[in-house]
């Protein structure tokens, strides 16, 4: 059992190179969670002290233990359709101007972002969302329809890969949806049963590890970008850096989502604000 006490200069080293790294802010009122996910890596790995610990991922060839660290540190608190009042706006407003404006191009190609997409659960309701649009109300037209979903954790996209949950998890999902795109499988345990996503929902949607301060591999742009509740572990600074880079990769008449406890007041990110949580790149 480790009983160390992670001292404030070492505290400090830890959260400098967590904002270097990643961008996000630990600060003072993180050390006790800071303290308590490193002692589990700690026990993870057989290293004796934080200071070691440190020493250790700070060295190139140790980049594998950083992504580990870095996994551990990550909040991932998610459910399908959280925060559902963006998945009536897409279904009311974004998408019947998507389909609009496509109509009018000539095109069928949609690409839509999910950053800090955890475990899974919200890009996989924005699937359900737009696929059930498109079947509704342009059954005529087969669309090119893929979503990008990131996250800096490789622990939660092995979980989102595998697209396996718990019966409590897609209580959530409306009943329809759960019939439609969920099978009940065999647990990994007996007389356990867990619910598959459909293969439907696995063709359309791409994960990918991405930290969001290193250079985006992929060109877009993307009809709407959801980031959710992702702000809110960045400082100022590095919202102000993100926001600018993400919203590059918007189309014109795009939209963008954030967390109903975020905003963007404060920040130059030439959006126009149309609801809580919504702004939509007007050029």
């Amino acid at each position: 059992m480790i009983q160390e006490t992670l001292k404030d200069d070492l505290f400090r080293k830890f959260s400098a190179l967590v904002y270097e790294t990643a961008g996000i802010h630990l600060h003072e009122g993180k050390k006790a969670l800071l303290q308590a996910r490193l002692s589990k890596r700690l026990r993870a790995t057989g290293i004796k002290t934080f200071k070691e610990y440190y020493d250790f991922i700070t060295k190139p060839e140790n980049v594998a233990e950083f992504i580990h660290f870095l996994d551990a540190i990550s909040t991932n608190l998610t459910y399908f359709f959280r925060e559902e009042q963006h998945f009536r706006f897409l279904e009311s407003r974004a998408l019947p101007e998507i389909v609009e404006v496509k109509k009018k191009e000539g095109s069928r190609r949609v690409r839509m972002w999910s950053a800090g997409c955890s475990t899974g659960e919200e890009p996989y309701s924005i699937a359900m969302c737009v696929l059930e649009f498109f079947e509704k109300k342009t059954p005529e037209i087969r669309w090119d329809f893929k979503l990008l979903a990131t996250d800096i954790s490789t622990r939660v996209l092995q979980t989102a890969i595998r697209g396996l949950y718990s019966k409590e998890k897609v209580e959530r999902v409306p009943a329809p949806l759960r019939t439609k795109y969920f099978k009940k499988v065999q647990g990994s345990n007996a007389g356990e049963y867990v619910y598959e996503v459909a293969p439907i929902l696995k063709e359309v949607t791409v994960f990918r590890r991405l930290n969001l301060k290193d250079p985006y591999p992929f060109h877009g742009p993307f009809e709407v970008i959801f980031c959710r509740n992702v702000m809110i572990y960045f400082d100022k600074p590095t919202q102000q850096e993100l926001i600018q880079r993400m919203t590059s990769y918007l189309s014109p008449g795009g939209y963008f989502m954030v967390g109903h406890s975020e905003s963007l007041a404060g920040l130059s990110h030439g959006l126009k604000y149309i609801q809580p949580a919504v702004y939509k790149k007007l050029s």
